[in-house]
């Protein structure tokens, strides 16, 4: 048996197209424009190339993008000057901080100054509280679209046996939420988890979300089980620099029901889903009904 391969990058590329749908319709329809503010505070070069794809992808959908460069050495009271004037732009319906800041920069701070209606991030700690209690919130990019293709593949999840390896704010513990919320049985594990491979073995459906490389094996995934990698690791590998996930894909291809693939799986959903936050963003800010299928 071999894994059907979950398509991040032409599910991706859908959800792109049903943005700019919505968005194309809200300007004919209503006269608006959904906004994303980008803020990126220094020259780190993984960042620089993430706020360059998401400008073209903002762009591409149809919505407005301003882009806020900021010298790496830039006080805290400024920076959290031009957060408090987007908060009051009604142009500007998404704002994300590009992580990491420079170490003088206090992250918490930052994020939480960022108005949680348009924290498309989903990290405000506003946000957080209400996706832990199942309100409506702004939800984190990633989990989101790794939801996204569960629902697309399972179709309802409930009742199943979800495994999150990984508690990370970012992904592990809303991954976690967002499960739950589909009434999925949902156990967090990580990397001191007594007997881990016996815990992952349990998962209909099995997420890593844990930064070691490879560290999920074939061993350790239910035959049938629905393989979600969010690990992105850059490793050296016969001389050659190379991407591998979290799980070991060759192992755990021949004994998963679907797996998605690293790269080419989650990575795309990732800036899929910032668009489909800021057009639900600028739904909820206008009144108007929010996007079907592109929301948790």
């Amino acid at each position: 048996m071999t894994a059907k391969v979950i398509d991040g990058k032409a599910f991706a590329a859908n959800v792109r197209g049903q943005v700019a749908t919505h968005v194309a319709r809200l300007k004919a329809d209503h006269g608006i424009q959904p906004g994303l503010a980008v803020v990126l505070v220094g020259e780190d070069p993984a960042s620089k190339v993430y706020v360059k794809n998401k400008h073209a992808s903002t762009i591409e959908v149809g919505m407005n993008s301003f882009e806020h460069r900021l010298p790496a050495e830039t006080g805290e009271a400024e920076l959290l000057a031009l957060i408090d004037q987007l908060n009051a732009d009604p142009a500007v319906h998404g704002i994300l901080v590009q992580l990491p800041l420079p170490g003088h920069l206090n992250s918490e701070l930052v994020i939480n100054r960022i108005d949680p209606a348009k924290d498309v991030d989903g990290f405000h700690i506003s946000n957080v509280g209400l996706l832990g209690t199942g309100q409506k919130s702004m939800v984190p990019c990633t989990p989101l679209g790794c939801l996204m293709m569960l629902r697309d593949h399972h179709g309802k999840l409930a009742g199943l046996n979800a495994v999150v390896v990984g508690r990370s704010n970012i992904v592990g513990k809303p991954m976690a939420q967002l499960l739950l919320g589909d009434s999925c049985t949902v156990t967090i594990a990580h990397s001191r988890t007594k007997d881990l491979a016996e815990v992952c073995r349990r998962a209909d459906i099995l997420v890593a979300a844990v930064g070691r490389p490879e560290m999920i094996t074939g061993d350790m995934v239910r035959p049938g089980a629905t393989v979600i990698d969010v690990g992105i690791n850059r490793i050296e590998r016969d001389g050659k620099a190379k991407l591998v996930g979290d799980v070991h894909y060759e192992s755990a291809a021949v004994v998963a029901g679907a797996i998605t693939p690293v790269p080419g799986g989650v990575g795309p959903m990732t800036i899929a889903c910032l668009l489909a936050n800021t057009l639900t963003a600028c739904c909820r800010a206008n009144g108007l009904a929010e996007p079907e299928g592109l929301t948790a």
